[in-house]
C-alpha cells in the first residue's frame, strides 16, 4: 500500500498511485473535538505561533481522519507582522486591520524582511511536523496569495464585494501596483522558506479573488501572480485555490500554478477542460454535504470521482474548508470511500 505522502505527490506530478489522495481545508479546525479543546486553553493566534502547539494541531487530522496531506496551521495574514502592519483575528469575523492603506507614503512603508525575521515561530513547527508525519502524509504549506493579503491591507476586513479595493485598483494604479508588487515579494520569501523547511507542497489562497472582473483580474492581479509563480516553480508544486471564479479559469491557469483547487460550483471535469489534463487538479465536494445523511454524501463523493473520470492528477477535497458542524466520523468515513474508490482501484 502507497504511503499518503507519495499517493499526494503522485497526484502533484499527474502520475498513477494505488487510489486518490484525499485532504480538507480547515480540517484541523472547529470540527474537531481536541482542537475545540485546544482551543478552551489557548487563542487561536497562540496556537498558530507557539511552534509545539502549531504541529499538534497541523498533525491532528493525519492522526483522527487518515488524511493525506496536513496543511500547516497558520492564518495568511501572518507575514504582515514583520511588514509592520498590526491587525487582529476577531472571532466571527476574521482578520481585522485597524488602519488600512489609503496613500503611497503607507504603501511605501511596508517593510520587506525575511521570512524567517518576520515569523521566526513558523519554520521549527514545519521541520518538526514534517518530522512527526514521515511517510504517512504530505505536508503543505500554507500562504495567502497577494490579491488577498491586499484585500486586507486596503478594505480592513473581509467583505462581500470589497468596493476599497476595486476602487484604489481603477483611481489609482500606481499605488495597487506598488503594494502588489511588495506583497508578492513578502509571499515569495515566505513560501519559499516554507519549502526550505520541509512543506512538500505551498497552497496560495487567493479567497476573494472571484470579486474581478475578467480584464481587472489580467491587467492588475495576473502579472503579479505569475511572478510569484515563476519564483516557486522549481521550489515546491503550489496549488492555487480561489471560490466563486470560474469566469477567471483560463487566467488563472494561464497564470501558471501547477495545481487549482476549485470549488463546487463548476463540475471537475469541465474545470479540468480549462486549466489542461497537464495540470492537477483539487475539489471539490461542496462543504454543506459532509452535514447531510451518509447516501446523500456517498453519491455526492462518488460523482466528483466520476468527473475525474479515473484520470491521475485528481486530489480529492472540498469546494471550500470544512464547516464547524461537520461530524469528524462522517469525515472519516469519507476519506475510507475515496480511498477505496479512488482512481488506482480496480473497479
Amino acid at each position: 500500500m502507497t504511503d499518503g505522502a507519495d499517493r499526494f505527490l503522485a497526484a502533484t506530478r499527474c502520475e498513477k498511485s494505488d487510489t486518490t489522495p484525499v485532504w480538507f481545508m480547515r480540517q484541523a479546525g472547529r470540527s474537531l473535538p481536541q482542537y475545540r479543546a485546544l482551543r478552551r486553553r489557548f487563542s487561536f493566534m497562540e496556537l498558530a505561533t507557539t511552534s509545539d502547539l502549531c504541529v499538534e494541531v497541523t498533525c491532528l487530522p493525519v492522526d483522527i481522519l487518515g488524511v493525506d496531506a496536513a496543511v500547516v496551521f497558520a492564518d495568511i495574514m501572518l507575514p504582515l507582522q514583520g511588514m509592520g502592519v498590526a491587525f487582529e483575528i476577531r472571532e466571527g469575523v476574521g482578520p481585522v486591520i485597524r488602519k488600512p492603506l489609503s496613500s503611497q507614503p503607507e504603501v511605501d512603508n511596508l517593510r520587506i524582511i525575511e521570512a524567517e525575521e518576520a515569523t521566526p515561530y513558523l519554520f521549527p513547527a514545519i521541520r518538526a511536523a514534517r518530522e512527526r508525519l514521515g511517510r504517512r502524509a504530505a505536508l503543505i504549506g500554507f500562504g495567502g496569495a497577494p490579491f488577498t493579503l491586499a484585500c486586507y491591507l486596503v478594505e480592513g476586513h473581509g467583505s462581500r464585494d470589497f468596493p476599497r479595493v476595486r476602487t484604489l485598483i481603477h483611481s489609482e494604479p500606481e499605488i495597487w501596483n506598488r503594494l502588489m508588487t511588495t506583497l508578492t515579494e513578502v509571499s515569495a520569501r515566505y513560501l519559499s522558506a516554507q519549502a526550505s523547511a520541509g512543506a512538500d507542497v505551498v497552497q496560495l489562497f487567493d479567497s476573494w479573488v472571484g470579486v474581478l472582473d475578467r480584464a481587472t483580474f489580467e491587467v492588475h492581479v495576473a502579472p503579479h501572480l505569475q511572478r510569484l509563480l515563476e519564483r516557486l516553480r522549481y521550489l515546491v508544486p503550489v496549488i492555487y485555490f480561489s471560490t466563486a471564479s470560474a469566469h477567471l479559469l483560463d487566467g488563472i491557469a494561464a497564470a501558471g500554478p501547477q495545481g487549482v483547487s476549485i470549488d463546487w460550483r463548476l463540475p471537475l471535469g469541465e474545470a479540468w477542460g480549462v486549466i489542461g489534463p497537464h495540470r492537477f487538479i483539487q475539489g471539490n465536494l461542496d462543504p454543506a454535504l459532509v452535514l447531510a445523511p451518509w447516501p446523500v454524501l456517498e453519491a455526492a463523493a462518488l460523482g466528483v470521482l466520476s468527473e475525474a473520470g479515473g484520470r491521475p492528477g485528481h486530489i480529492f477535497n472540498l469546494g471550500h474548508g470544512v464547516l464547524p458542524a461537520s461530524s469528524p466520523e462522517q469525515l472519516r468515513r469519507l476519506v475510507d470511500l475515496v480511498h477505496e474508490k479512488g482512481a488506482g482501484k480496480p473497479s
